[in-house]
């Protein structure tokens, strides 16, 4: 092979960005599996997604292969990888990791049958016209994450009532992020709160946010849903535990590293239900027939051990209320 001949395919290589594909026999149907994470976050969401196919009869390296796309939290790479998967001709695209990751999905194809997870709402975002009838080639799941900003931040504010002070940190590259803001704004003005909105979309911003919220004397921070949150959910965690701020996350796994508490939905669950969508579809069902699956499971976790640190005692109503205490 000449030289130009493999330069030219190692920058066709390097144009799609991070890919893992699985060894396939001929006759195996392929999946594709759009994120906006990277390859080494949450990777037990896959693990549910995957479950969800073999609920329906479906097995990587068995009966379907899955081929990976990650944009490794860089949204603006999204559309090509989107692209590579038309191009590739796969059977259904599960687009997940966020809004973001359904409109590239979305514009890439009108043919392909799309899957979506999202914790927006899916009318809003323009995903799909009806959450019964979606019509056309995408259908999901999705948990109404945006909608529970307002409840959290209750929650927030019962725990830490002597607050009047609060924040919110989002990610506004996120589309779903305008509605947790609404959300978030209108129940701080039923509280008589003032609430101080940070924008962070880079490890950086979120060292600043956290400068931010010393610099405001802000008593306590709801960090809204974001995939690229969850996947600094370390670094986040870190931050608080060091300022010794009082935090509200969306989902257990920023509680079992270590966080205060929090409130949302099961994403595990939604990822596994978005499998099961994908193998339904792979087994002669229409996108346009099937209704968005609306999940409605959400956890409230609180971390006891976390709590003693920040020598904060839990209420009672909260303790009673609590899905999971972590000692």
């Amino acid at each position: 092979m000449k030289r130009r001949d493999v330069l030219a395919g190692l920058a066709s290589a390097a144009a799609t960005g991070p890919v893992v594909a699985r060894a396939q026999q001929p006759d195996l149907r392929v999946v594709g599996f759009l994120t906006s994470l990277g390859q080494n976050d949450r990777s037990n969401l896959r693990d549910a997604f995957r479950r969800g196919l073999g609920e329906t009869g479906y097995v990587e390296g068995r009966n379907v292969a899955i081929e990976y796309r990650f944009a490794e939290n860089q949204v603006d790479r999204l559309s090509v990888l989107a692209t590579h998967l038309v191009d590739r001709k796969v059977a259904v695209i599960a687009a997940t990791g966020g809004g973001a990751t359904v409109l590239a999905a979305k514009v890439s194809t009108t043919t392909i049958p799309i899957v979506f997870t999202t914790g927006g709402d899916p009318i809003r975002e323009g995903f799909v016209t009806s959450l019964n009838q979606p019509g056309g080639n995408v259908t999901g799941v999705s948990w109404f994450g945006t909608l529970v900003a307002g409840k959290a931040l209750e929650l927030l504010h019962e725990f830490i009532p002597n607050a009047v002070v609060f924040a919110l940190m989002v990610n506004q590259n996120l589309p779903e992020a305008g509605r947790t803001i609404i959300d978030a704004q209108a129940a701080a003005r039923a509280l008589a709160l003032e609430l101080v909105i940070l924008n962070a979309s880079s490890p950086s911003e979120i060292d600043t946010a956290f400068a931010t919220l010393r610099q405001r004397a802000v008593g306590a921070l709801l960090v809204g849903g974001d995939p690229f949150f969850s996947s600094r959910r370390q670094q986040i965690v870190a931050l608080a535990a060091r300022d010794a701020v009082p935090v509200m996350y969306v989902n257990r796994e920023f509680v079992a590293e270590g966080g205060l508490m929090s409130y949302g939905n099961d994403a595990v669950d939604a990822y596994r239900r978005a499998g099961v969508y994908v193998g339904r579809i792979l087994n002669g069902a229409s996108p346009s027939e099937l209704p968005v699956d609306q999940a409605t499971k959400f956890e409230f976790v609180i971390n006891r051990k976390t709590a003693n640190v920040l020598k904060l005692e839990i209420p009672p109503k909260l303790l009673f209320s609590a899905d999971e205490v972590i000692e």
